[in-house]
């Protein structure tokens, strides 16, 4: 999994809770999805938006120096 592949998907799930707000069917991997369906879609866009943040936190330990 990539970056790139991350942001694609959250923006992705984003466009799809805008269309089902503005009260429109989408598809999301090949499934319909409705306005009764917008609990699942925010669910995905978190999940997404958690592995896009494993590629913007820093990793490890870093140490500050007060001289």
């Amino acid at each position: 999994m990539s970056k790139q592949t991350a942001t694609e998907m959250v923006a992705l799930y984003i466009d799809a809770e805008k269309e089902v707000l503005a009260g429109k069917t989408v598809s999301v991997n090949g499934k319909l999805m409705t306005s009764e369906d917008l609990e699942q879609i925010r669910k995905g866009r978190i999940e997404w938006q958690r592995t896009l943040n494993m590629f913007t936190r820093p990793r490890g330990t870093t140490l500050a120096r007060f001289n």
